[in-house]
């Protein structure tokens, strides 16, 4: 099976584009091929439009809370809010969302879905320092318009499947701690040897306990994951682990529970089950 990792932004361009780490999946080997850097939305619309079958994890969240859903008023399924959504700019997104958190009390401002909380990753509303939530205003309207599956929210008879990854579930299993930064000043050296750890539990046995397959890549791209301070190599790699773990438990529901809500998405890792 083909599989596609993404590590994602919002504003994708020369200095910070979208990584994307192509891999093969066969039997219980994920072995990286290549990685390729999208600078444009027009190419990332034209890598959604790839024939099929493949399975991509893309690393933005896929869904807003039920709970800003439902204050604000947005269409009651996916579909209907996405859509909803896609017809704003980005700035009145942006503003929609910082009026709603206005009129707020300190502590119930940025809701989280059900999954960020098991994650604990941030809110989908963030729009400043890790912006995600820009980056679900960007991502999800082009994956409703290119007509892959979206696992859970918007399913459909298509060979072309998304999930919603979050590669830092990866770097908390292998227990390396903070790893990257956009921040030049702050790719440390401690950075780098958790760098190094990650690299090392993906090329040991461990991984596949964890996710069900061995992990294999050249020694150039281990190279490059090490001295990418940005993370961004190492992260679309992580994503490609949490898109191939998903396939291989598609006879489970891609291993996302029976009970998650459609509305707001889920994060596939086996740590959230």
């Amino acid at each position: 099976m083909k599989i596609y990792g993404l590590d994602f932004t919002s504003n994708p361009g020369l200095k910070k584009s979208i990584t994307c780490a192509q891999c093969w999946l066969d039997d219980d080997v994920l072995s990286l091929e290549s990685s390729i850097h999208i600078t444009s939305f027009d190419e990332f619309e034209q890598f959604l439009r790839q024939p099929g079958p493949w399975i991509t994890g893309m690393d933005f969240p896929f869904g807003q809370p039920r709970k800003l859903i439902e204050n604000i008023g947005w269409p009651q399924t996916w579909e209907g809010y996405v859509r909803y959504l896609s017809i704003l700019s980005k700035p009145e997104f942006i503003s929609i969302i910082e009026e709603y958190r206005k009129g707020r009390k300190y502590g119930d401002k940025l809701h989280r879905r059900i999954t960020d909380v098991r994650a604990k990753s941030q809110s989908p509303m963030m729009l400043d320092y890790t912006p995600v939530g820009k980056m679900f205003f960007e991502g999800t309207h082009r994956l409703l318009g290119a007509g892959v599956s979206i696992l859970p929210s918007c399913r459909r008879d298509d060979p072309r499947i998304v999930v919603e990854a979050y590669p830092a579930l990866v770097a908390r299993w292998a227990k390396a701690g903070s790893y990257k930064s956009d921040d030049v000043k702050r790719q440390t050296l401690a950075k780098q040897s958790a760098r190094e750890e990650i690299v090392r539990k993906l090329q040991s046995k461990e991984i596949k306990a964890a996710y069900g397959f061995d992990v294999h890549f050249s020694d150039k791209y281990a190279e490059d994951f090490v001295r990418d301070g940005t993370g961004d190599e190492l992260d679309a790699l992580l994503c490609a682990v949490q898109a191939g773990w998903a396939y291989s438990q598609r006879d489970a529901n891609y291993g996302i529970p029976a009970d998650c809500d459609p509305l707001e998405g889920w994060i596939v890792d086996p740590l959230l089950l």
